[in-house]
């Protein structure tokens, strides 16, 4: 009797840590997310047309999605760091691929806050991993606008 009430406590506690370890996968992809955000927009702020194209799926081979990478870098480049004021993220939570808009409002140096949109896909599950792709970025929208349908 002893011995199946500890393999039951065992078992229980095995099960809540597989189920906490998928969690925090889950909840990675948040963080995620915002970091490949962060790092789109302070290619933005630099000026970089080469990481802005590398950090977006298949832009290098479209040519909307390059031209308006250049011309977010020449609109957008400012000197200083890259503060993000907001960021709403392109879904809640999600165990399997997701795709949204997440809406990003950021400034640099004593720039206006800037706005854009980046449509975002989740791929993947807990258990084999999750990804995020950036698929598009708007060019500047206004403060108080909310995302485009189309970019």
């Amino acid at each position: 009797m002893r011995r199946a009430y500890i393999l039951a406590i065992v078992a229980a506690i095995v099960l809540f840590l597989v189920i906490s370890a998928l969690l925090a996968r889950v909840f990675s992809a948040n963080s995620a997310e915002q970091s490949a955000i962060t790092a789109l927009v302070q290619s933005e702020a630099r000026g970089d047309v080469n990481a802005i194209v590398g950090e977006i799926t298949d832009c290098r081979t479209d040519a909307a999605c390059r031209q308006r990478a250049a011309m977010n870098a020449a609109s957008l480049q400012h000197a200083g760091s890259v503060s993000i004021i907001q960021l709403q993220p392109s879904t809640g939570f999600s165990l399997g691929g997701t795709e949204g808009t997440a809406r990003v409002a950021w400034d640099v140096g004593s720039s206006l806050p800037i706005v854009q949109c980046v449509k975002v896909r989740r791929a993947g599950n807990p258990i084999s991993g999750l990804k995020v792709d950036l698929l598009v970025v708007s060019r500047r929208i206004p403060s108080d606008a909310a995302c485009p349908a189309r970019y």
